[in-house]
């Protein structure tokens, strides 16, 4: 199997910056894209960036310009830098990742998620 695991989030203050790490382990022959996503508290979860394989990525209009994702393709690990972070930004920060297995297929996988929270 596969497991995806997210570090760093926390508390910080309105303008402030986090940066998120999630680590994709287990039965891994490649990863093709990764990306982050958030859902807010009775909200939708919804993309917040993504990169593909070979260094494309894509942000999600609200924050472009502040969040910079990036990848190191020989840790299985993706990363989101994000500044200038907002008040409505709080929410539970998820990884994700679309995995090719060793000898078993492709996969959609998911991180448990970690709390940002944006607060004075």
């Amino acid at each position: 199997q596969v497991q995806l695991v997210e570090s760093g989030g926390g508390l910080v203050q309105p303008g402030g910056s986090l940066r998120l790490s999630c680590a994709a382990s287990g039965s891994i022959f490649s990863i093709n894209a990764m990306g982050w996503y958030r859902q807010a508290p009775g909200k939708q979860r919804e993309l917040v960036a993504a990169i593909t394989s070979g260094g494309s990525t894509n942000y999600a209009d609200s924050v472009k310009g502040r969040f910079t994702i990036s990848r190191d393709n020989a840790k299985n690990t993706v990363y989101l830098q994000m500044n200038s972070l907002k008040t409505e930004e709080t929410a539970v920060y998820y990884c994700n990742a679309d995995v090719w297995r060793l000898y078993s297929g492709r996969g959609d996988y998911w991180g448990q998620g970690t709390q940002v929270t944006v607060s004075s």
